[in-house]
């Protein structure tokens, strides 16, 4: 059975205490207790590692996606994210950001870094602001979650909390069912959140779904404190973002927050198709 990265260091803290206890016993130096240790690397601990997985696909278009890659931007270097990051038992989060369309459309734009202040968040914001833009075809959330999910598995981080941030526009239409995809995220102790955007409001086009906000909430979050803050206008983008990170970061989901208006599920409505396009 092979054990996830997050069980791994569980794992090695178990060994550590009974190699110590066993060393002990025997009577062995401090040396050999030191030996028998499991090598843990505090600095590659963080808060929480979090995947911003964004929606590159064909509906976004290129001035949606212009107003998306500034909101992430403006947020992730904002007063208000560096506190929370500061707030944090380490002070410091993982973050990456992913942009996905269709099946085998996934594109790391920035790889795995640490912030821990103003300095590290510039650099990475830097970094998504100097990539081109780029538009695939359809929109599988499925593979964009499961491609986020052994993109965590591989990463040199080790967070208390692992988030999947997902961003998008409309339905998964290719790649299997969502709802498969989003329990075997949840089975492995990821939480997703969602940011669905409702920009095109009673919209005609093939790609539209008027109850987006509803789909993501049947369909697409889960886990532990899990929310979404819907998006109905390209002005109020960037403080969407600013607000989810910061209650990403600080984990103020639904379980540690008393804010019910945007985030909590919705009550009094027939649940949403979520094998509409599959």
């Amino acid at each position: 059975m092979r054990l996830k990265k997050h069980e791994r260091k569980l794992t090695a803290v178990a060994i550590n205490l009974f190699m110590i206890a066993f060393l002990s016993q025997a009577g062995l130096p401090d040396t050999a207790l030191a030996a028998g240790r499991v090598a843990y690397d505090p600095a590659a601990e963080v808060d929480v590692e979090l995947v911003l997985a964004v929606d590159i696909s064909q509906s976004m278009d290129e001035q949606e996606q212009k107003v998306q890659r500034r909101g992430y931007v403006t947020a992730i270097t904002s007063s208000e994210v560096i506190d929370a990051i500061k707030m944090g038992p380490t002070g410091r989060i993982a973050v990456t950001y992913v942009e996905w369309g269709g099946m085998g459309e996934q594109h790391v734009v920035v790889d795995w870094q640490m912030i821990d202040g103003p300095e590290t968040a510039a650099l990475f914001a830097s970094k998504i602001a100097e990539s081109p833009l780029r538009q695939v075809q359809r929109t599988s959330i499925a593979s964009a979650l499961a491609f986020s999910v052994t993109h965590i598995e591989n990463g040199p981080f080790t967070g208390l909390r692992r988030v999947i941030d997902m961003s998008g526009d409309g339905p998964n239409n290719q790649g299997g069912q969502v709802t498969a995809a989003r329990d075997q995220v949840i089975a492995q102790g990821i939480t997703i959140n969602g940011l669905p955007l409702m920009l095109k409001g009673s919209g005609n086009g093939w790609y539209h779904m008027p109850n987006l906000d509803h789909y993501y909430e049947d369909c697409v979050i889960g886990g532990p404190g899990s929310f979404m803050v819907p998006v109905y206008s390209t002005e109020e983008f960037g403080m969407a973002i600013k607000t989810k990170l910061v209650m990403e970061i600080a984990d103020l989901g639904p379980r540690n927050s008393g804010d019910a208006t945007r985030v909590l599920p919705a009550a009094g409505r027939k649940p949403i198709s979520c094998n509409i396009f599959n």
